[in-house]
């Protein structure tokens, strides 16, 4: 893998915006092999991206992880530099996050702010340089927040348009901070690529030189599939030592952005979500960070304490917390895997796939394997050198086994899963799923906006939570079992009989 410092090298805040992931990391978006093969060619750099000859559906660098996150910082405005369609992804906010109960910390008085520049054809022709300067003064005078973030799109990166030169013409005429994001949707295979353009910017714009350390203060920055009570649960174990979480991006004001250079540590929940702001904040202000483990599973969780008590100097502190947390959580997690003993055939241990981004892939298979079930396959919607240890770390843990790397791809995950035909099949809700299935089918994550206790997986109470849920994918197939009845079968059946899942990707057809 390359070193460290090399990938804290490709990260320049003199440029406009962040390397693609396929250049920063060699990221790819299809794979399918041993996960002891792919790591070798990660290794080798002979990871790359793919056209396939036929696809179904792709994400976009703007629109999909990004724009429903950042619109929802606090005393901000988002300006969508795009045709009106483009700031659709706004729109998820209310989907994604008005469940939450402001009993259970969600801002009570909280309003969704963006605006669009609603690029036409002249604009395509002309340039719109002074139609986003207009916007940029329009939302300062209707909102008065305290930063405007300009997300871009293809639109305005197929015309070149120069947005960093409207932003210096812009600036003088208005109080707050103009963060320009790079994301252009055709930019990029790799969504991740949205991530980092995303800090980048943070990194540029936003965070100041710190004021002070405040050693008990702890970055926390997660992917959009971790639920509210995961935040509550990392918010409970951290406040129990006397530490303060730093929560972005969601629902964070501006000036949690401007402290992150404050903070005694970074801490992923994510890691190839966090990668890029670890990094940048240890490089330009000296913040230290970790990577791995994500805080999923018991041990995973009572590592992720340690690494952050080294840094905050609560080593002591932390060892009474966990000898305290295990008390209450280990004889629930001993019931679990009891249960999943009990549900064995001829000695074997039950067989799961799971749909995964990269992160979860090295953190929930060890949480598999934790549980006692067995994971002959995995499936990532994406992989890149970022995680080359971990996987590493997770093969000699949970042994070798097949990987497809598959962003968005139903029928290759509905090829997959007919071959496999594991126990238990864990689906992404952004990545379709095979419904047909008479055999047990259930989502693999939530997202942030539910607040229900049902859905975490985070620390100890999220390890006991998704385990039980697991469990009852088991005792009630009622659900599968309508869907299987009802629902015809997605795909021809000389698909599912087809041995090369990647079929559109190596025949060309």
């Amino acid at each position: 893998m390359p070193e460290e410092f090399d990938q804290d090298q490709k990260i320049d805040l003199e440029k406009n915006t962040c390397p693609n992931r396929e250049q920063r990391a060699n990221g790819t978006n299809v794979y399918y092999g041993k996960a002891s093969e792919l790591l070798n060619d990660a290794k080798n750099g002979n990871v790359k991206c793919c056209e396939r000859k036929f696809q179904q559906s792709g994400g976009c660098v703007l629109n999909f992880y990004l724009a429903n996150r950042v619109t929802t910082i606090r005393d901000a405005v988002v300006i969508f530099n795009a045709p009106v369609g483009c700031s659709a992804g706004a729109l998820g906010y209310r989907e994604l996050f008005r469940g939450v109960p402001v009993e259970l910390g969600r801002p009570a008085k909280y309003q969704v702010n963006w605006l669009t520049t609603n690029l036409q054809q002249d604009d395509v022709v002309y340039g719109a340089g002074q139609k986003l300067k207009d916007t940029i003064l329009g939302a300062q005078e209707r909102y008065n927040p305290k930063a405007i973030f300009i997300l871009t799109s293809c639109t305005t990166g197929i015309i070149g348009e120069d947005i960093e030169g409207t932003v210096r013409e812009a600036q003088p005429h208005v109080k707050a901070k103009i963060v320009p994001i790079h994301c252009e949707g055709v930019r990029s295979r790799l969504v991740q690529t949205g991530y980092d353009a995303f800090w980048h910017a943070v990194l540029k714009y936003l965070v100041r030189e710190p004021k002070e350390k405040q050693e008990d203060l702890v970055n926390v920055a997660s992917m959009l599939s971790y639920t509210w009570q995961d935040r509550l649960e990392i918010k409970r174990l951290l406040g129990k030592i006397g530490l303060r979480v730093n929560f972005i991006p969601e629902f964070a004001t501006v000036e949690q952005f401007e402290q992150l250079s404050e903070a005694a540590v970074t801490a992923p929940i994510c890691p190839t979500y966090t990668d890029y702001i670890s990094r940048g904040l240890k490089k330009e202000y000296g913040v230290p960070y970790f990577l791995y483990p994500s805080p999923t599973g018991i041990s995973n969780t009572d590592e992720w304490l340690r690494q952050i008590g080294k840094y905050t100097g609560k080593e002591d502190e932390v060892e009474e917390l966990i000898a305290e947390e295990h008390k209450v959580w280990i004889p629930k997690m001993e019931a679990i895997q009891e249960e999943f003993r009990k549900l064995r055939k001829d000695g074997e241990k039950v067989r799961i796939l799971g749909s995964l981004g990269q992160g979860r892939l090295v953190s929930q298979l060890p949480y598999f394997d934790e549980l006692g079930l067995q994971s002959p396959a995995a499936m990532a919607q994406d992989f890149d050198d970022l995680v080359i240890d971990e996987l590493e770390e997770v093969i000699k843990t949970v042994g070798d086994f097949d990987i497809m790397v598959n962003t968005f791809q139903a029928a290759e995950q509905a090829n997959i899963t007919q071959q496999l035909d594991p126990d238990l099949t864990l689906t992404c809700p952004f990545q379709g799923g095979t419904w047909e299935r008479d055999n047990n089918v259930t989502r693999i994550h939530s997202l942030r906006g539910d607040a229900d206790p049902w859905s975490a997986q985070s620390g100890y109470a999220g390890a006991v939570a998704f385990g039980n849920f697991l469990l009852q994918a088991f005792k009630n197939k009622s659900y599968q079992k309508t869907l299987s009845e009802k629902t015809p079968k997605s795909y021809k059946d000389w698909w599912y009989e087809q041995p090369d899942p990647l079929y559109y990707l190596e025949k060309g057809k």
